[in-house]
């Protein structure tokens, strides 16, 4: 079934959107949030999690690309079960994520007039102006937490290009954030 029909079974409040959301894209989103979470009992609550989550917000909201909906609502779900689970002390590879980002991304007192829906558009803006293997590369590392080897496998390509790749684009990101004064 494709989105638009799943969308209007939202709309029209009929449980077996959830069916078919589950029959399209469950794998993908239990791998997501396994990505992060590191437990496949809670990668599979996760992904309830977010059918509950876009069950609630289907209707008001229409999204146009559907998977990149679910994807967002699974990994922010992802990321709060993980920050309940360890309080005090974050998973490695979250780490690693965020240290990669930390030099091209503003910190929290730059971002005091800029909400996170405006970086998120900047941040966006920016990923059409490197090449469309440079932005994959990209939104499989730090929005769906892809290791460097996964995302080597899956594109066909050396893992050193996909690092040179990160650290290039990381580095372009930084001058585009610098350019728009956010850092």
């Amino acid at each position: 079934m494709d989105d638009n029909k799943i969308i209007e079974l939202y709309w029209r409040r009929d449980e077996n959107a959830i069916t078919q959301t589950k029959e399209c894209y469950g794998g993908r989103l239990r791998a997501l949030s396994y990505r992060i979470l590191h437990s496949h009992e809670d990668a599979e609550e996760c992904e309830n999690d977010t059918y509950m989550k876009v069950w609630e917000s289907i209707p008001p909201q229409k999204p146009r690309h559907f998977f990149a909906y679910l994807a967002k609502i699974c990994r922010n779900t992802a990321l709060k079960m993980l920050e309940k689970q360890k309080a005090e002390k974050r998973s490695a590879v979250l780490v690693e994520l965020s240290q990669e980002l930390t030099e091209c991304l503003p910190d929290k007192h730059s971002l005091e007039n800029t909400a996170e829906q405006e970086l998120g558009d900047i941040i966006s803006t920016f990923l059409k102006t490197v090449s469309r293997e440079n932005r994959i590369i990209f939104i499989r590392r730090y929005f769906l937490s892809e290791t460097i080897s996964d995302i080597s496998k899956a594109l066909g390509i050396s893992e050193s290009k996909v690092k040179s790749s990160l650290f290039r684009t990381r580095n372009k990101l930084r001058n585009y954030l610098s350019e728009e004064e956010l850092l």
